[in-house]
């Protein structure tokens, strides 16, 4: 209710939130502090993190696996088959070779079968999607012995980009004594959460947080007539 005046006005943050456009409603200062807000939780600078507020928890997995496609393009999708449907949505769109993972009991995904995968695909870069809580087990994948397989398989930090959906998990996990730790000290490249499910937002929305670098700068593009620049799947 207290935020129900603000209906009244066409607020659109189109582009970067982190740079201003020719439309001079909007309200990207208050999208950076939410931004700043999530950074500190998961233990990132400001100057080194890029990221947006989504229309939602599809839109940040569109984002997060557009940004390790673009990063490793020649990369092969690994993910569990409990993933949210968006997942496999975006390896169809992004044609992505996309190898599908069992699931223990508990609904993580299974890291003896993802090492066997693996090693039968070691001349291909590796882009993981790690569930946060999948949609109908909420189960959680064990980031830090994802991890750890990667790198016994002989996969340096350059040859993976690991995605973190926690759509579900993610704003319960941090604030819990034993929940995965989502950090961006870990070799993790971008993270996304729902914000309508948990913080009870009126509208649908979530966030995503990458490191910034090449990946970033590709999906960059200035466009004239509204004088920022595009970066966002859904342009505004």
């Amino acid at each position: 209710m207290d935020l129900s005046p603000l209906l009244r006005f066409h607020i659109n943050n189109i582009g970067d939130p982190f740079k201003e456009s020719n439309l001079s409603l909007h309200s990207k200062k208050f999208e950076v502090a939410v931004l700043d807000w999530f950074a500190e939780l998961w233990e990132i600078e400001k100057d080194e993190y890029w990221g947006y507020v989504t229309n939602g928890g599809s839109e940040g997995n569109y984002q997060g696996l557009l940004l390790g496609r673009d990063l490793l393009p020649d990369g092969i999708l690994y993910t569990s088959k409990d993933s949210h449907y968006s997942i496999f949505k975006a390896s169809r769109m992004y044609r992505k070779e996309c190898q599908i993972i069992d699931t223990l009991i508990t609904g993580e995904i299974n890291c003896t079968e993802l090492r066997e995968k693996l090693f039968l695909n070691k001349d291909k870069p590796v882009i993981v999607n790690v569930n946060i809580g999948t949609t109908f087990k909420g189960g959680v994948d064990n980031l830090d012995l994802i991890i750890k397989t990667l790198e016994e398989c002989g996969f340096s930090h350059d040859r993976f980009y690991i995605y973190c959906d926690a759509a579900l998990n993610g704003l319960i996990s941090p604030f819990h004594v034993k929940g995965p730790k989502l950090s961006f000290k870990k070799p993790i490249r971008s993270i996304s959460v729902s914000a309508h499910k948990l913080l009870g937002s009126s509208i649908p929305c979530g966030v995503l947080m990458t490191r910034k670098g090449r990946a970033t700068n590709n999906l960059s593009e200035n466009i004239e007539y509204i004088d920022t620049l595009d970066t966002t799947i859904s342009g505004s």
